[in-house]
């Protein structure tokens, strides 16, 4: 049985079903997992599916989710866009009867029953849209747009090399079928308070550089406070930074006081960034990783890590 029967037998199957993602939700883990509730109540209205994780004031455009309480236990979970159980955000496999994994990173660990691992798709939206259009799942419009949404943004706007042959046939199908308006999604994902445009000023001026090409900004309570933005923002703006000549990696730190630890975004335009996050408990692609740092001295550790490996990688090019 093909990975898109296998799953569809399942969902099919269960009566009760609920969708996970990672922890600190981006687009592509709203899109997938809010996606595919929409997927699955077109075809199977009956159904209890609930999408749970802490929600997010940035993407709410993209759907409501839900409160986690344990009489789901008894549902069938789902997975997506996240790679090992610690980042899972609400749910914990184990504890389910039956799992499901839809995920686009790199393997790091087995987490379900069923695990559909692509780490050549550019989003794990792209992968739920994929499975829509090979099973009897029912796609409209609203489904469309979630997915949409999510492929766009892990791709930067098709901008990233994990935009394949693949990808725009994907998108195509969900603008021909549904007649979606791709101009409202951009303008629900990049319109911006000023004081954001401001902050981003504000990181630009204070990016440090390294020897070997790494930029990098720690951000505190007093910078978040001063330009009203939470701790959520820089990780949201780093891909702002893709195209600054002098930096091959940049990274931002931003200390989350809630977690007592510094959200730490990477990315990358060349040097292999996602073994150097996996030592600070993080990870992510080769080119776009997260890590949760709980020091300034872990913050220099791994910046030192970035900077060899940057070495190495114009050594190696040049």
């Amino acid at each position: 049985m093909n990975k898109y029967k296998q799953i569809y037998k399942e969902i099919k199957k269960a009566n009760k079903i609920i969708i996970a993602r990672h922890v600190g939700p981006d687009p592509d883990a709203l899109g997938s997992s809010l996606g595919l509730k929409e997927l699955i109540l077109n075809t199977f209205p009956r159904k209890e599916v609930y999408v749970v994780g802490n929600p997010t004031n940035k993407f709410k455009f993209l759907g409501i989710l839900d409160k986690f309480s344990p009489e789901m236990y008894d549902g069938l979970l789902i997975v997506t866009d996240t790679p090992d159980l610690k980042r899972i955000d609400g749910a914990v496999p184990s504890r389910f009867k039956r799992s499901i994994k839809i995920d686009h990173h790199p393997f790091i660990e087995k987490t379900c029953d069923i695990e559909w691992i692509d780490d050549t798709a550019s989003s794990a939206s792209q992968m739920v849209a994929e499975l829509a259009l090979n099973t009897k799942l029912v796609l409209n419009e609203k489904a469309a747009k979630k997915l949409y949404a999510g492929i766009v943004a892990d791709t930067n706007r098709f901008m990233f090399r994990y935009s394949s042959p693949k990808t725009f046939e994907i998108v195509g199908e969900l603008i021909r079928q549904t007649g979606l308006d791709i101009t409202e999604i951009y303008d629900d994902l990049y319109m911006r308070p000023y004081k954001e445009i401001k902050f981003q000023g504000y990181l630009s001026q204070h990016l440090i550089f390294t020897d070997n090409k790494v930029a990098y900004i720690v951000i505190d309570d007093k910078v978040l406070n001063e330009y009203e933005v939470d701790a959520a923002t820089p990780g949201n703006m780093i891909n702002n930074f893709n195209y600054i000549d002098e930096a091959l990696i940049w990274v931002t730190f931003t200390y989350d006081k809630d977690l007592k630890s510094y959200r730490t975004s990477i990315r990358s335009r060349g040097p292999i960034i996602n073994e150097v996050a996996s030592h600070f408990g993080g990870g992510g692609h080769i080119y776009a990783s997260g890590a949760r740092v709980k020091s300034t001295d872990e913050i220099e550790a791994l910046i030192k890590e970035l900077d060899e490996v940057s070495r190495r990688y114009i050594k190696e090019t040049n």
